[in-house]
């Protein structure tokens, strides 16, 4: 147990904004790849997330405004920061693989229930609830953003794009040095 701790803090931390949009096949495809580079690395670094993938993708479900869900996630950082990151592959999995639809609160109520996030379907009853947040965070970063995903990474290394797992592994390591 001492082993693994004092292994812990010499670990380098990796911070990671995302930003991104429920309705982009881009962006979950990048959220996977970016999941299996985090797997591969988390023996050399600590990860810190929000501030050939094997998927059915069901494209029935219908597109619209996808301002709640960003709302939801936005929530769920504040309540429950160790679930956004499950949130948001819950979000994707429902609209990408099962034809639900992006805008339906009650799909979005159920999924955060799913996670054990408390408080989602009060939060989301009301529409001004976190939305002057998912703007201003919209503003703040998505400067010079040309499309999504757009991954900052400790600050220093920016990618755009769906990219492998293996070009989020050298951002990694040039974002730690």
């Amino acid at each position: 147990m001492a082993e693994s701790a004092s292994r812990n803090f010499s670990k380098k931390l990796i911070e990671i904004d995302i930003s991104s949009d429920t309705v982009c096949p881009w962006c979950f495809v990048g959220k996977k790849n970016l999941d299996k580079a985090i797997d591969a690395s988390k023996d050399q670094y600590n990860f810190e997330i929000f501030k050939g993938i094997g998927l059915e993708y069901d494209t029935s479900g219908l597109t619209g405004n996808t301002l709640d869900s960003h709302r939801l996630i936005h929530y769920t950082g504040k309540q429950a920061p160790d679930k956004q990151h499950s949130l948001v592959e819950e979000l994707c999995l429902g609209y990408f693989t099962q034809g639900k639809y992006i805008g339906d609160r009650e799909f979005l109520a159920e999924t955060a229930k799913k996670l054990g996030i408390d408080g989602a379907e009060v939060f989301l009853s009301d529409p001004s609830n976190g939305t002057t947040e998912v703007k201003e965070e919209l503003e703040k970063y998505s400067q010079n953003i040309t499309g999504v995903p757009y991954y900052t990474i400790n600050g220093k290394v920016k990618l755009s794009g769906a990219q492998p797992p293996e070009t989020f592994q050298s951002a990694f390591e040039a974002a730690s040095s």
